[in-house]
């Protein structure tokens, strides 16, 4: 006996839980699968991997991991991404909230007066009194097709893109603040430069002064020289703006009032970076970028509305109905006098003609479908070039700041000649002059070489989706939400085949390193018995 109703509410079950939308499939990879390192460069190896390394782990300075915790805790504008979430995890919550019941509890009060003739001389009034209670459920929608729980879907998707849109401007906000205090740091530096360097040409003019009152130096040794001192105060204001200009940028950023304090008596050469970080990994890492997940979210929430456009064209089925009591007191309520009353009505409605709108709503979702692919694909190839970008960066910097070192001290080795030539009359103030101009140029060449190259490594992390691997992710107050698995899937997969990859690598490497220190050896030998 009970086989038969039993079939009925798993027969309903299983039709509740389909949906009319297409299967989802993840568009192809559009990148290369690999990157390539510039021509005639090495990419430097690392052993960390950027997705699990936190930020904290990768700015080692204590001021700088200060001044971007105060960013992360009040910008204006990552707030305003964690409110976003709050209202897409709430949207969530209303298309589920559809696939159950509405039950409400009602109670009622009807007072009623008729007249009456009571006899031939006059007529009189008749009062009636009705109190209710009942329990009933408004409109419930039997999801046959899937139209609400393709909303769900659609919208459980939009929450978790909004996720990954905070986790972008999280990580945005973290990449900007380091750059701008390295910034500020760099023009720190040049303005200290440029002070030094302005007072040395101040102690030039003033000896070139008393020479010239001696008797000994030209006016034109003078003139020079004052020329060198006025630009190099020009300079001196400038950076001195720049510097001013950062501090309010770096405020900014942080959503607090200025406060100098904050930023911390540190230079340019004190921060110090991960430079360890694995460039030898598949591209297939990008997946696990933010900006890409919340772009594969987004194409999965427009897959699924197209679900719900679909369903539009099948017949819905509505319940109506409650139960309760009645009486015409208000203490029979809850007594022996109360009656039973109830009520049930299905309803079923049949779409035949609505004006082209079902099937317009159907072509918008499709076209959505298709906008999210290119937005997706693009997104692919944006992280791929980013990377490729910081990627050569990373490789050419290292050499060009050591390259920058070594020309800076050979300028120094030339001002120096100048001025001892200068000081026993061989050569003219000109040479001077053209050589500390040249050893000032070389020097804001390698400040801001050195800044690059600290940048690089910022901007890099961020890339590679430093800080954001699927497993560290929090949930927010949503117990019922399950992160779906397949991007950490994906992740393990990456991560295998590059430790493969890895492995081979450094047996390699130790086989050439045992193969050179077989052919020194060798030739240490052949040496010592040609001595014998």
């Amino acid at each position: 006996m009970l086989r038969k109703p039993l079939l009925t509410v798993a027969l309903g079950a299983m039709l509740a839980s389909c949906t009319m939308a297409p299967n989802y499939e993840r568009p192809d990879f559009a990148a290369a699968p690999e990157w390539n390192s510039p021509s005639g460069y090495e990419l430097p190896v690392g052993e960390a991997m950027a997705t699990k390394l936190t930020w904290q782990e990768f700015f080692a300075d204590q001021h700088l991991k200060m001044v971007i915790e105060t960013a992360l805790e009040n910008n204006k504008n990552l707030r305003e991404s964690a409110l976003n979430i709050a209202e897409a995890r709430a949207m969530y919550r209303i298309n589920r909230a559809d696939l159950l019941p509405t039950v409400n509890a009602n109670g009622s009060y009807t007072a009623t007066e008729s007249s009456e003739r009571s006899n031939l001389f006059g007529a009189g009034t008749r009062s009636t009194d009705l109190y209710e209670v009942n329990l009933g459920v408004a409109s419930y929608e039997l999801d046959f097709f899937g139209r609400l729980r393709s909303q769900s879907n659609a919208a459980i998707n939009d929450y978790l893109a909004t996720k990954e849109a905070y986790a972008v401007v999280r990580n945005a906000l973290i990449a900007e603040t380091a750059n701008a205090y390295l910034q500020y740091l760099a023009d720190k530096k040049l303005l200290d430069l440029t002070k030094k360097t302005l007072e040395a040409q101040k102690n030039t003019y003033e000896l070139l002064q008393k020479s010239l009152d001696s008797g000994i130096g030209t006016e034109q040794d003078l003139s020079r020289a004052a020329t060198a001192v006025e630009t190099a105060q020009v300079n001196y204001h400038q950076y001195s703006r720049f510097v001013a200009q950062d501090e309010n940028a770096l405020f900014l950023l942080m959503g607090v009032p200025n406060d100098r304090s904050m930023l911390g008596d540190v230079t340019l050469d004190d921060i110090e970076l991960r430079d360890d970080l694995m460039a030898n990994i598949p591209s297939e890492v990008l997946l696990l970028r933010p900006d890409v997940r919340q772009a594969e979210y987004e194409l999965k929430a427009r897959n699924a509305e197209i679900g719900a456009a679909r369903a539009a064209f099948f017949p819905s089925i509505t319940l109506t109905g409650n139960y309760g009591f009645a009486s015409t007191t208000f203490d029979g309520l809850f007594s022996d006098e109360a009656f039973g009353a109830w009520s049930f009505m299905p309803q079923i409605r049949l779409p035949i003609f609505e004006g082209g709108r079902n099937r317009a709503n159907l072509e918008v979702a499709n076209l959505r479908k298709r906008k999210e692919i290119l937005q997706y694909e693009a997104a692919i190839q944006t992280a791929f070039r980013e990377v490729s970008d910081e990627l050569a960066a990373r490789a050419t910097l290292d050499q060009q700041l050591a390259a920058q070192r070594r020309l800076v001290k050979a300028a120094e080795r030339v001002y120096d000649v100048a001025q001892a030539r200068f000081k026993g009359g061989v050569d003219s103030f000109l040479s001077v002059l053209d050589s500390q101009r040249e050893l000032y140029s070389f020097q804001q060449n390698e400040i801001g070489t050195q800044r690059e190259q600290l940048s690089n490594l910022v901007t890099l992390y961020k890339v590679l989706g430093g800080g954001t691997e699927p497993a560290v992710y929090k949930k927010l107050d949503e117990d019922d939400i399950e992160e779906p698995l397949e991007e950490q899937k994906k992740y393990k997969k990456v991560k295998r085949k590059q430790e493969k990859k890895e492995a081979k690598r450094i047996k390699k490497q130790e086989a050439k390193l045992a193969k050179e220190r077989a052919k020194q050896l060798e030739e240490e030998t052949k040496a010592v018995q040609e001595i014998e």
